[in-house]
């Protein structure tokens, strides 16, 4: 799925957060670096209780999405491709049929939809919080309550030091604890411990960096954060025995139809308990003493992360470059393979239809990359490759991207088998299969390791072929070259694509 790009930076920009309760899009201007908020759009849209049984989401939950997306789409429509990130967290991350949904949400939007891991949502809240909340020195613990997952952070600054997802949100829990409507002190300390236990796995090491502040995002949050406004108990700060004596109030109040007494908006009414929940056990887990409550979220996170690959300062970048350092790649040949590469592309781009950022940046950190599972094993060392690549948390990248990174790092030497594309959409697999010939074809070129230029060849696409021609005698002095791309014309004829050499 691509839409339309320009070469100017933009002046709107826009992001959706499909969410498991709701959907949200802002859209924005991005005014000399700096972003200032036009409109902002929510829904309830509660994806991730359209989950059935076999974590497939239902027709009737996924007609509600649409619909949603349809009344968003509108407002960007038009927009550049560059403009426009749109992404879906928990409840897509676990739906088994979370692609088929993708494709028919892209075809409502016109733009890509990624569908991003835990972690990764964690960054971006993080990025969007740290720039709504003032400069302050010292470490602050950020804390965000969605549907079906929450994510705590601590970080420094604009830079997070520490994320995690963890997998309880208000919706899960409200069909867990309370499905009835009604609000018990069994149901409400069986949900507090459970999500103290969740807890246990960062408690130790949270506590053992610490930090200086704490906010809180999230609609749950927020919500409860009016709450105590609204009943006197503080002046919107959430602090621990403000949450205690809230606590008591709901048992006593025993039923969510009436939380509108208390502030509570009716929509809000049935997942209010579980958010409270969520937030009382992260209280008591981490000695939290008090909290105040952050507007910016997901959403503004997207918005600061497109702005900032706009102005190449991209978190893509630095995160392949750690990878490189991380696992000792060979950077000068990484970057030869590189060059080869792009040189190949900008001649076949058009033809196969691969002129889009997407296609250039994967082929691009792929051949950086391509190396990557020599740290484990020189055998096999592009399945390797490819694991790490598929289930690593990388930031700034979703799990789209991590796939078709992986595919193109298992498909990069030996055999050209239909299993290296087993895991890609059936729509993608012809765009991949050709940027897997291109770094194929640029891996056998740098072969001799000996970083040379890329030599000055002519490719001529085709559907299912293409014809490389190499500056004449170049290969009569690479006799090894030559050798390699014989045997490649071999690989490729398997699976019906002909290469052809001349020169």
């Amino acid at each position: 799925m691509t839409a339309p790009s320009t070469a100017t930076p933009p002046e709107l920009l826009a992001a959706i957060d499909m969410g498991s309760n709701s959907f949200h899009m802002v859209v924005a201007r991005l005014v000399h670096g700096e972003i200032r908020t036009l409109e902002k759009m929510g829904e309830k849209v509660q994806l991730g209780a359209g989950l059935d049984s076999y974590n497939r989401l239902t027709e009737e939950a996924q007609q509600r999405a649409l619909a949603c997306l349809g009344r968003f789409a509108q407002r960007i429509s038009n927009m550049p491709a560059e403009a426009v990130q749109i992404v879906g967290t928990n409840a897509l991350r676990v739906a088994r049929n979370a692609d088929q949904f993708r494709a028919r949400a892209e075809e409502v939007l016109g733009y890509p939809v990624e569908i991003i891991a835990g972690r990764e949502e964690a960054r971006l809240i993080y990025l969007g919080v740290s720039h709504t909340l003032s400069d302050d020195a010292g470490r602050r613990l950020v804390i965000d309550i969605g549907g079906g997952s929450t994510e705590f952070i601590i970080g420094e600054r604009f830079e997070p030091l520490e994320l995690e997802s963890l997998h309880m949100g208000c919706v899960s829990f409200r069909n867990r604890y309370f499905p009835e409507d009604r609000i018990t002190r069994r149901q409400m300390e069986k949900a507090v411990t459970h999500a103290e236990q969740e807890l246990l796995s960062i408690r130790n090491r949270y506590r053992q960096l610490g930090w200086q502040s704490t906010a809180g995002s999230s609609g749950s949050i927020k919500a409860i954060a009016n709450v105590m406004a609204h009943l006197k108990i503080s002046d919107g700060t959430l602090t621990l025995d403000g949450m205690r004596e809230l606590r008591r109030r709901l048992v006593d109040m025993g039923r969510t139809d009436r939380l509108s007494e208390i502030g509570v908006r009716a929509d809000r009414h049935n997942i209010f308990p579980a958010g409270f929940a969520i937030l009382m056990g992260a209280f008591e887990s981490l000695g939290i003493e008090s909290m105040t409550y952050a507007d910016g979220a997901l959403r503004e996170g997207l918005l600061y992360d497109i702005a900032g690959r706009i102005q190449h300062e991209d978190v893509r970048e630095r995160t392949i470059q750690a990878l490189q350092e991380r696992y000792h790649v060979d950077q000068q040949h990484g970057r030869a393979v590189e060059d080869t590469a792009l040189a190949a592309w900008e001649q076949v781009a058009d033809a196969w239809a691969l002129r889009t950022p997407h296609d250039e940046d994967v082929l691009r950190w792929a051949c950086r990359l391509h190396e990557i599972g020599l740290t484990i094993s020189h055998s096999q060392y592009h399945k390797h490759g490819a694991y790490l690549l598929r289930y690593s948390d990388l930031p700034g990248f979703s799990q789209q991207f991590q796939r078709d990174l992986a595919t193109l790092v298992r498909g990069h030497r030996r055999k050209f088998a239909p299993a290296i594309f087993e895991s890609a959409d059936p729509e993608d697999i012809p765009r991949l299969r050709y940027l897997c010939v291109l770094l194929r074809l640029a891996v056998l070129i740098q072969h001799p390791r000996n970083q040379e230029a890329p030599p000055d060849i002519r490719l001529y696409p085709g559907e299912q072929r293409l014809t490389v021609e190499f500056p004449k005698g170049w290969l009569d002095e690479r006799p090894l070259t030559l050798a390699d791309l014989q045997n490649e014309q071999d690989y490729l004829a398997r699976q019906k694509f002909r290469l052809e050499v001349s020169g």
